[in-house]
């Protein structure tokens, strides 16, 4: 068991762990931050996708000693008050239907927001959310929602 300090949405933090502990388990095991979820467990879903640093990373390959001193932020982020357009226009739009990609979508998404200036076009956003596997059909009103939030923080910018 080492420690390893880092920053998780906003919050300094310390877990105990053994050092090869995907940063997966430790999210959702030491830190209760149930929103990012195991998919495949290889990186080839994006169900687990949290920002490291601003970037979207798979925290099911990260392990914990390669956050440390870094800035992780997870879905509850998101969803905290005031909630990003994201979760607004996500719920908005009902564009989920079984729900459980978006936790690793929008993360992906506000990565791709976070980088964008304006609102980036629908091929560029289906272009970001490659590696993010949805297979209950509401991929078309994840997209809308998407475009939707560009617009709204590019109106309040």
């Amino acid at each position: 068991m080492q420690s390893f300090a880092f920053v998780v949405n906003g919050a300094e933090i310390v877990v105990t762990v053994p050092p090869e502990t995907p940063l997966l388990y430790a999210l959702r095991n030491d830190l209760a931050l149930t929103g990012t979820r195991f998919g495949c467990g290889d990186g080839l879903c994006g169900v687990c996708t949290v920002l490291v640093d601003g970037e979207p990373r798979w925290a099911c390959q990260l392990r914990v000693w390669e956050v440390e001193a870094k800035r992780v932020e997870t879905v509850e982020a998101l969803i905290a008050e005031p909630r990003h357009p994201l979760v607004t226009e996500v719920l908005a739009g009902n564009a989920g239907q079984c729900g459980y990609c978006l936790s690793g979508i929008l993360m992906q998404a506000r990565a791709l927001l976070d980088r964008t200036d304006g609102v980036p076009d629908r091929a560029a956003i289906a272009t970001a959310l490659a590696g993010n596997l949805c297979r209950c059909g509401a991929h078309g009103r994840i997209l809308d929602a998407i475009e939707r939030a560009a617009r709204t923080i590019a109106e309040a910018a």
